[in-house]
């Protein structure tokens, strides 16, 4: 029998083992480990730290010495302008909810719609939340990709909406068959360009967008398991599935 020998007895009968790495292959490959660990860890805990401060250093010195309780302490509380920023939206959001909020709003805007260059940056702003942050906006729920820059290569998007407006006008009937879709950068998703693509030549992934993000931020190399993914849509409850299995790790 010939053959790979490698695993056939030698003498005494027993298996040859193979080699064991070195001491210096070893401490890399720990040094690594201990890398992937920790990295991610200590980044997110960097830059929820320094947004924390960012907070605090803007929303302190707007808090009255009786309510901070850095004047009764020796040593400064973390977290106390991020807590008073939290809860001076939700009653601003409260105010604004009911009829006398709203008035008051909509004078408000009146006054910032009559100044020539505040206007339209506010405008634009608040157009710009809304759209990202309403819970009525349909705006990236889905991943998709198309063929981009050129036939042959294709690159990851998020759906955005239909044609509408202008752009819908001046395209004609084709309009009505024309999806805008946001075409992210690496590493760096929130940059991109704005595309109007025929829905034809749109394909959808079953992805989620953050999964998608994922996948364009770390250029290639966190791609989801789509074996898992395939047998999670199977199931009859497959939103339910999914939910489950991303709340599980």
């Amino acid at each position: 029998m010939t053959g790979d020998t490698s695993s056939e007895p030698t003498d005494g009968g027993h298996l040859e083992k193979p080699p064991r790495p070195g001491a210096m292959t070893r401490l890399r490959n720990y040094f690594l480990t201990g890398l992937i660990i920790a990295g991610p860890l200590g980044i997110t805990a960097y830059l929820t730290w320094s947004i924390v401060q960012w907070i605090d250093g803007w929303i302190k010195p707007f808090i009255p010495a009786i309510y901070n309780p850095d004047t009764y302490l020796p040593f400064p509380v973390p977290g106390v302008g991020l807590i008073v920023a939290f809860l001076g939206l939700v009653v601003i959001g409260f105010l604004t909810a009911n009829i006398a909020g709203r008035t008051l709003l909509s004078y408000g805007e009146l006054l910032l719609g009559r100044m020539p260059v505040v206007r339209n940056l506010y405008s634009g702003l608040k157009q710009i939340f809304e759209t990202v942050l309403a819970e009525r906006s349909n705006s990236f729920k889905k991943a998709a990709i198309i063929q981009y820059p050129r036939p042959g290569l294709w690159a990851i998007v998020f759906i955005a909406t239909d044609a509408r407006g202008e752009v819908a006008h001046k395209l004609g009937h084709a309009g009505a068959d024309v999806t805008a879709v946001f075409l992210p950068t690496t590493p760096n998703p929130t940059s991109g360009f704005l595309l109007y693509v025929p829905r034809s030549e749109v394909i959808e992934l079953d992805m989620t967008v953050e999964e998608a993000a994922k996948l364009v931020i770390s250029a290639g190399l966190v791609s989801p398991d789509y074996d898992k993914l395939v047998q999670l849509q199977a199931e009859p409850n497959a939103p339910e599935a999914r939910e489950r299995a991303k709340a599980g790790g």
